[in-house]
């Protein structure tokens, strides 16, 4: 009896904002990797997550959502988009099924740049139509499956829920079936490649996008200035500056006597402390960085640039 062939490729997750990407991959590796709110366009960087399950390695690019491009920050993000399509053994285009069935003509506008890309394509691409869950009468997929199908006639075309993990087995079969044979690039135990500092700023700054309304969130960004374990107390100590883009903002992330800033930290608190398994003394501080989105030295030192 042959030993098992492994498979093992790069999946590249794309779409436009709002979509559930970051949703489906924390539920495709059983794991939060990357942070989620209702919020669109809530991921800026690239992240890498990994799934091992028997003989097959899928590693998936969880990228920003593409919108309409405005300022440095936004173009780093479309940018980062590009670059795990042109490096993906398989290509994933997730959409807000539930969006593009109420208003049909928003979705040419939403995935333009994306289709024309994919309709040249040789490799294989899954379309996830997600958030089926959000209505009852399934017949109502009907016109959008079959645009889809004109607009991609080679992709698989996938209905699921993200949230309810409703076909999330089924899809892992799908992606199993479209990836190489090929080796394992990971050890079979790793989820991601981000540092565990990105990932507990990140946990940050989904507290704060939570916390935060309207343009606030946007014009906020997050840095570990300092990790230290502390042995005698047992404990990680943490210390992340919060950058705002104005005075004001400063002023709404502290909050009425710090309120806010209080929250926030403490709910970051507990979920660092199950991302490193230990205890954590948190400390965050609120600096104005005016302009940051627009300023190419700061956005290369926080990771949003390539060098």
């Amino acid at each position: 009896m042959s030993e098992s062939t492994q498979r093992c490729g790069w999946v590249a997750l794309m779409g436009p904002p709002n979509a559930g990407k970051s949703t489906l991959m924390n539920a495709l590796l059983g794991q939060k990797i990357t942070i989620v709110t209702p919020k669109p366009q809530t991921t800026r960087n690239q992240i890498v997550g990994i799934l091992t399950e028997g003989d097959t390695q899928a590693i998936f690019m969880d990228t920003p959502g593409i919108a309409q491009v405005r300022g440095r920050l936004s173009k780093a993000m479309v940018q980062a988009v590009w670059q795990s399509l042109a490096t993906a053994d398989a290509i994933m285009l997730m959409l807000d099924g539930d969006l593009y069935i109420r208003r049909p003509e928003f979705l040419d506008n939403d995935t333009q740049a994306l289709m024309q890309a994919l309709a040249e394509e040789n490799r294989p691409v899954i379309v996830v139509v997600n958030k089926i869950d959000l209505f009852s009468d399934k017949s109502k997929m009907l016109p959008l499956l079959t645009r889809l199908n004109e607009m991609l006639p080679e992709a698989e075309i996938f209905p699921m829920s993200a949230a309810r993990k409703d076909g999330l087995e089924a899809l892992k079969t799908l992606i199993r079936e479209r990836l190489p044979e090929a080796d394992f690039q990971f050890p079979e135990d790793q989820i991601s490649t981000a540092p565990v500092r990105f990932m507990a700023a990140e946990i940050i700054r989904e507290k704060l996008f939570l916390h935060m309304k309207q343009e606030v969130p946007y014009s906020v960004a997050v840095d570990i200035e300092n990790w230290e374990e502390d042995p005698e107390r047992g404990q990680t100590v943490i210390n992340a500056v919060i950058y705002v883009a104005r005075p004001s903002h400063k002023s709404m992330v502290i909050g009425r006597a710090g309120a806010s800033i209080k929250e926030i930290g403490t709910e970051a608190r507990k979920d660092i402390r199950e991302l490193i398994g230990g205890k954590v003394h948190l400390e965050l501080w609120v600096k104005v960085r005016e302009n940051w989105s627009e300023d190419v030295t700061f956005l290369r030192d926080m990771g949003m640039l390539p060098e």
